[in-house]
């Protein structure tokens, strides 16, 4: 039955365009954030969703463990506080009473479950076909990120984000929902930060220092959890 259940997500999955495609790197790829835990029997599906997307250049996947279903049972090694403050506060800007899991947030403008593969890749098309507003570009010198960004046009001030995950790891959950299930994990996020503010007047220019080898991803939001314009990687 589990053979069975793989080949019918494969399917969905390559129906959808959310398999692995050999695109160019855009300027401006789609954010997919992906709100999960370990703990939570329905997002299993939206993780593999999520992992379908990491060869993609057009779009940058990000699992984001939140913490309010440790208490049934398994603690979520990968959840930060941090995490569970961002999806409440997407939910307040959109006026949502409610969170949930698997919740995936596409340019931080819109939201969909995880587990439906073929709203996911609709809401990616729309996005990656919409105008850019601004442009981020990232390079990187030994320990120090300069990030770079310019405006297509007028724009509104925006927070710039710096953003490490890791590529994948498996847990073996002993626990709660999931209990027996060895779990692959894609794009785990494990540190978030604001490291400036854009007046989105004159082209933006700053330094910061990175340490390791995890991917580097930069993201230029409208404040209070408002729209992603702008989005690079460096892997």
């Amino acid at each position: 039955m589990r053979q069975i259940g793989q080949w019918i997500f494969a399917f969905c999955v390559a129906a959808a365009g959310l398999a692995p495609v050999a695109a160019k790197a855009q300027a401006n790829p789609v954010v997919v954030e992906l709100f999960t835990s370990q703990g939570c029997s329905s997002c299993p599906p939206a993780d593999e969703i999520l992992g379908s997307l990491a060869d993609r250049d057009d779009v940058i996947p990000l699992a984001l463990h939140v913490d309010y279903w440790d208490y049934i049972g398994w603690k979520d090694s990968f959840a930060q506080p941090g995490f569970t403050k961002r999806q409440k506060g997407y939910a307040q800007t959109g006026g949502r009473r409610s969170i949930y899991t698997p919740q995936m947030v596409i340019n931080g403008q819109e939201d969909v479950v995880g587990s439906h593969p073929m709203k996911v890749a609709d809401l990616i098309q729309k996005h990656r076909e919409s105008p850019k507003k601004a442009a981020v570009t990232l390079e990187r010198r030994g320990n120090s990120l300069v990030i770079r960004a310019k405006a297509n046009g007028q724009i509104a001030p925006c927070d710039i984000h710096l953003v490490r995950y890791k590529p994948s790891e498996s847990v073996k959950i002993r626990r709660g929902e999931n209990a027996g299930q060895t779990l692959a994990y894609s794009h785990i996020v494990k540190d978030w930060s604001v490291v400036g503010r854009w007046d989105g007047a004159l082209d933006f220019e700053t330094t910061v220092q990175i340490n390791g080898s995890d991917p580097v991803v930069v993201l230029v939001q409208t404040p209070r959890y408002g729209p992603i314009i702008a989005a690079a990687r460096l892997r």
